[in-house]
């Protein structure tokens, strides 16, 4: 399907530039501390292999598919499905507004990772083991306008703007191919030190060798959320990078090798944490906490404990910026795409104002557990609901709805004719497999299995 978009798009340099880039897209915090707590809590190993069979099954196909659609259409999600109707614009609306509910918390998030890296770098990360610092600094606690998230959140913001503002090539491109292999050797050197400490290969044991005693549907739905979320998939950011994509690019291997890519990310991140953390609590992975807790509360305890643990933990949460600023780029470049697309406005004044976007939304996230801790919805903080409603709740419908449309009404030949341009399609009969059964029942299972988890009936 050719492209009706009307003013001049950008594009990658190259076939490993929109590779790193889009690998870079989907290695975040959700490798950095989800995946190892995930792992942690849900056997281990056993959970490896589940997560590692889904990836290679259903994320593959549902990467692949959102690529596919960005390279066939040439627009980013509102545009692409409204290519097929009118009637289908509202899937693209709703994955559209993913990235808007999102990028203003994830950079709250990034800026409380930029204050860590700081206290690392200024000699002060003995204050970071102390039990109570993490829930001083979120609620405003501190002395000082410094010792709140307010200045590092805005600086986290100015940071990604300005690389997207550079655009495509000279921004998110030159960043990605700098960031994403200084990421990974910087993640290898951790894992191999973290490995070092007394009682850690006990912890690597339990986190490569299966066991199925520890399995259950539970294992299966925590790591299909973990996949289905550190892929970045059902919020735009890969139909946009895929509608920069050459067409003489092979999609199947680049798809292939950015699935790879994420997926080491998260096995060296499970390496790093999981058996340093397993050895601190003395041989039990039950006390690995969840989420922030496991990396602003947990890992500097870990760090203070270690050799040279000051220099570790620098080192460590510059690698967690690294990975973050490679998601929040992506998240901002889609939402900048799309005012681009929908209002046709240059890359300039889009930025500028997608900024003053995050920044404005942003705010009461990164007041929520301080000045704000007072005002909840529907029990949560700020950040809490607004990770919700775009993971839990969003993000599943998008994929389902996704799934139905290409693999229903419009054919899953529309996506199988764009990958066999100018490259066979090994996986073609898997593709159309996963898309038209088995994706769009494991989304909803992914969806009511969230639902049951936050409302208490069943805790993942």
């Amino acid at each position: 399907m050719a492209s009706t978009h009307a003013h001049a798009r950008s594009a990658w340099s190259g076939k490993w530039a929109f590779i790193l880039a889009a690998a870079a897209s989907a290695v975040g915090l959700g490798n950095m501390w989800r995946f190892p707590y995930l792992a942690a809590k849900y056997g281990g190993g056993t959970f490896l292999l589940t997560y590692l069979v889904l990836v290679f099954t259903f994320g593959v196909s549902l990467l692949l598919l959102e690529t596919a659609l960005g390279r066939t259409t040439g627009q980013s999600a509102i545009g692409a499905f409204k290519q097929f109707g009118k009637k289908y614009a509202f899937i693209g609306i709703l994955a559209s507004t993913v990235p808007f509910i999102i990028t203003p918390y994830y950079c709250v998030i990034g800026g409380w990772v930029i204050k860590y890296f700081a206290d690392y770098l200024s000699g002060s990360g003995s204050l970071l083991a102390e039990s109570a610092y993490f829930d001083r600094f979120i609620g405003f606690a501190g002395e000082g306008l410094f010792a709140t998230p307010l200045p590092w959140f805005l600086l986290y913001v100015l940071l990604t703007a300005v690389v997207v503002l550079l655009g495509v090539e000279k921004g998110i491109e030159k960043v990605s191919k700098f960031m994403m292999p200084v990421l990974v050797i910087l993640s290898i050197i951790v894992a191999v030190f973290s490995l070092t400490m007394e009682g850690a290969l006990e912890g690597l044991k339990f986190y490569i060798v299966p066991d199925f005693s520890n399995f259950s549907g539970k294992t299966v739905l925590a790591a299909m959320g973990q996949m289905f979320y550190s892929m970045s998939l059902a919020m735009g950011i890969m139909i946009t990078y895929g509608s920069y994509m050459p067409k003489e690019s092979n999609l199947e291997r680049s798809v292939g090798q950015i699935e790879i890519f994420d997926t080491a990310i998260a096995f060296i991140a499970g390496l790093m944490i999981v058996p340093a953390v397993v050895a601190f609590n003395g041989g039990d992975p039950s006390g690995i906490n969840a989420g922030p807790g496991l990396m602003f509360g947990t890992l500097p305890q870990v760090f203070e404990r270690m050799w040279m643990g000051h220099l570790i933990g620098g080192v460590f949460f510059l690698l967690v910026l690294f990975a973050a600023l490679t998601s929040s780029i992506s998240l901002m470049e889609t939402v900048v795409s799309i005012v681009c697309d929908k209002l046709h406005w240059k890359r300039r004044p889009a930025t500028v104002a997608v900024t003053l976007f995050v920044l404005l939304l942003g705010l009461p996230s990164c007041l929520g557990y301080g000045p704000l801790a007072s005002v909840q919805i529907l029990g949560m903080a700020f950040l809490d609901f607004f990770d919700f409603i775009s993971n839990s709740v969003l993000m599943p419908i998008v994929a389902f709805f996704t799934c139905l449309l290409v693999g229903w009404v419009v054919g899953t030949k529309t996506v199988s004719d764009e990958v066999e341009k100018n490259f066979p399609f090994h996986r073609k009969r898997l593709f159309e497999i996963m898309v038209r059964w088995v994706a769009p029942i494991l989304v909803v299972c992914i969806l009511v299995g969230q639902l049951l988890d936050v409302t208490g009936i069943m805790k993942l």
